[in-house]
């Protein structure tokens, strides 16, 4: 097995399961500091924006070829994502409860998408030295990618699929049950 196939097989076996973990992880601490009653709806759309923020270019990543553009999308994401969560613990600090599992899920949390994006930059050395360069030219169009990924080759399916299910879903409706706790207070306050 070559290097590049190796720093692939780390990404997809290894590195990605290990977020969908800590993403779960980090939801079921919520749920048990009832992130409703506490810090409540306001939390719930900053965990679906930084849900987003890496979502995204991950999708992106692995549906269609790393270019400039995905790299630099990446990039942005990531960066954006750190501010996010810094003021996701600096807003709920004091309204609930951040457990030691907690803080755990959160370091895997900030940490892997930075060392994602790392394993990208090696794999994809190239496109990284475009990116620096301002060699932009042609590396801004959506192709779908051309390598198969995994061992099957349908690893991008299965694993936006088992994420979708396993993250995606506990996440909106942990918002949800945001929502309707807030829903229902303004419901009881106003009659």
């Amino acid at each position: 097995m070559d290097e590049a196939t190796l720093v692939l097989y780390v990404i997809l076996y290894i590195l990605l399961p290990l977020w969908g973990l800590a993403s779960m992880l980090d939801w079921w601490c919520h749920k048990q500091t009832s992130i409703e009653s506490t810090s409540g709806l306001r939390e719930a759309n900053i965990h679906c924006l930084m849900g987003a923020q890496i979502g995204l270019p991950l999708v992106l990543s692995l549906v269609f070829e790393v270019n400039v553009l995905i790299l630099l999308l990446c990039f942005l994401a990531l960066v954006a994502h750190e501010f996010i969560a810094h003021y996701d613990v600096h807003f709920t600090t004091g309204k609930r409860e951040i457990s030691i599992w907690e803080v755990h899920a959160h370091n895997y949390l900030a940490t892997l998408p930075f060392f994602l994006f790392l394993l990208i930059v090696v794999r994809k050395w190239d496109v990284f030295l475009d990116l620096i360069s301002l060699n932009w030219a042609g590396g801004f169009a959506l192709q779908l990618r051309q390598e198969p990924l995994g061992v099957t080759g349908n690893y991008a399916a299965i694993y936006i699929g088992s994420m979708s299910f396993l993250v995606v879903g506990p996440y909106l409706q942990e918002w949800w049950r945001c929502w309707s706790y807030e829903r229902a207070l303004a419901l009881e306050e106003s009659s």
